[in-house]
């Protein structure tokens, strides 16, 4: 994102307006840090670290889950292509809460077989280290880049509201949030993550609805206005309101093949995630983890409607174009839309507590969003890695929180470390890489496990490496990583697959893998080792 010309844009606020800002949010947010920490479990107890004790009421349960379905990305992503990209944005917001509906169907069966990751739920099926292993590999292949670039982000974010300029301020930014995030994750845990998800919710949904009832009363509540005049700010007012904007550089083919594969991407990667199938085993039992998700489903549905007014008024306020120079990616909408809201650098007191408020929001959404996958990561080394693949169980729940704790403070670093060398890189695409291998290893993997009988131990491993393999061996070879000026390596020419969204082809092929494997297993093994 560039700073210069996100502070220069029409809404940005003033120096004295800044101060206020990090004044207001810093007595926000560190008392909250500070909770987080003191509701960590009292005892190192296994099922308190990793589940909070398994006690999350639904009302409170959805509260949290909403907070894991609503990252940084979807916030401040789907505001971005609603404002840039009209329908299509609209279309993506919407798969967000499409999304919830996949979870529906497998949360009674994910909690009826949930243990503390998903290794666990795949050991059932498949006991021994190769399972708990391959597991492992996949967990920390989906968590890890959507750290980096939840980190990335938050860095260019946060100085951005702060009014700090320069990679330097980015970096340091960085360190600063990722810091506190082991911090919060390693001594709090899922108890102390939970806390701060379902703040985050709350913050999150005050800020939209304050941010929602600002703009309409600017539009004198006319939706009808207020998508017209955002067809006029987009630039392309012919095209905003129909299909085709996101992908309007490709072919008619590859570009509807490519928002169909990005609808798919998100509907069944985000419900396959690592965290938040972790999430799920909060619920003392199966009924509960339905209610939950029916709970979050009107939760996330609420928020994805505020987020579609926000991107219309961002594109009806401040213009695609502006939006679209201060980042391509449309990340910058929510914060030139607040501060336009706000007044820009003659905003008053009431302008400085919105933008004061959606600031919080933000820095919230971010820590609550790396501390969930900070302790999925965390969960897959230190338990399916360290404590059963390693040492077979044999050890305590002492050593194995501690050992927890250390995971989450080694992810933290390789994930700071990570976000400060590709801070200014377009490494938007990892997100995608990330639901990408979220859809076609578990995805499959927990289908088969749950519904056929016949999955052995050699289709399971097939399907989390196979799926994984092709997956990041097709998004490497696509047009986001080279051979386009808005890919990770414009300047390389390894682009042979044609399509950027690759789920098309890795979702089919992680349940070949699977269905081969297992056939090929059951013809391997001896009789009275079949599976």
């Amino acid at each position: 994102m560039s700073q210069q010309i996100l502070l220069a844009a029409p809404g940005a606020l003033d120096s004295d307006t800044h101060a206020f800002v990090l004044l207001g949010f810093l007595a926000f947010i560190v008392p909250i840090l500070f909770i987080c920490v003191l509701s960590g479990p009292e005892r190192d107890r296994v099922n308190e670290f990793y589940t909070a004790g398994r006690r999350l009421k639904p009302l409170r349960g959805a509260l949290v889950l909403s907070g894991v379905y609503l990252p940084t990305a979807a916030v401040l992503g789907n505001t971005g292509s609603v404002a840039v990209f009209g329908y299509d944005g609209l279309f993506m917001t919407l798969c967000t809460a499409l999304s919830l509906g996949v979870l529906l169907l497998l949360a009674r069966p994910l909690r009826e077989r949930a243990g503390y990751t998903l290794g666990d739920t795949f050991a059932l099926r498949a006991p021994g280290p190769g399972a708990r292993i391959a597991t492992a590999v996949v967990t920390l292949s989906v968590c890890v880049p959507v750290m980096v670039v939840q980190l990335s982000g938050a860095g260019a974010t946060t100085t951005a509201l702060l009014g700090m300029t320069g990679p330097g301020a980015e970096k340091t930014a960085i360190v600063m949030i990722g810091a506190l995030v082991v911090c919060a994750t390693a001594f709090g845990g899922m108890r102390g993550t939970v806390v701060i998800q379902a703040i985050k919710t709350v913050v999150l949904l005050g800020a939209a609805l304050t941010v929602a009832a600002v703009l309409l009363h600017r539009f004198h509540w006319n939706t009808d206005a207020l998508i017209d005049a955002a067809g006029q700010g987009s630039g392309r007012p012919a095209g905003y309101t129909r299909p085709g904007l996101r992908y309007a550089g490709s072919s008619d083919g590859a570009g509807t093949l490519d928002f169909i594969g990005l609808m798919i991407t998100i509907v069944l990667g985000v419900a396959c995630l690592p965290h938040v199938a972790l999430q799920l085993s909060t619920a003392p039992d199966a009924a509960t983890a339905r209610r939950t998700v029916r709970h979050t489903i009107g939760i996330v549905a609420s928020f994805c409607l505020m987020t579609a007014l926000m991107g219309f008024a961002a594109a009806a306020l401040v213009g695609a174009p502006t939006i679209i120079a201060a980042d391509p990616g449309g990340n910058s909408a929510l914060l030139l839309l607040t501060g336009e809201l706000a007044g820009g650098a003659s905003a008053g007191a009431n302008g400085a507590l919105l933008v004061a408020l959606v600031s919080s929001a933000v820095f919230l959404t971010t820590l609550a969003a790396v501390a969930s996958i900070t302790l999925a990561a965390a969960g897959a080394i230190a338990h399916d890695l360290y404590t059963k693949a390693l040492l077979r169980g044999r050890t305590t729940e002492g050593r194995e929180v501690a050992a927890a704790r250390l995971a989450s403070a080694g992810v933290g670093a390789l994930c700071i470390v990570l976000a400060v060398w590709v801070q200014g890189w377009n490494v938007l695409f990892l997100t995608a890489m990330s639901l990408a291998v979220a859809a076609s290893c578990l995805l499959p993997a927990l289908v088969y496990s749950v519904f056929w009988s016949g999955y052995t131990r050699a289709g399971l491993l097939c399907t989390l490496y196979g799926g994984l393999l092709c997956a990041v061996g097709l998004q490497i070879c696509s047009p986001v990583f080279s051979g386009n000026p808005l890919a990770l390596f414009p300047e390389w020419r390894i682009d042979w697959f044609p399509l950027q969204t690759v789920v098309l082809v890795s979702i089919p092929a992680g349940f070949l893998f699977g269905w081969l494997g297992s056939l090929v297993g059951r013809h391997g093994a001896p009789p009275g080792r079949r599976a």
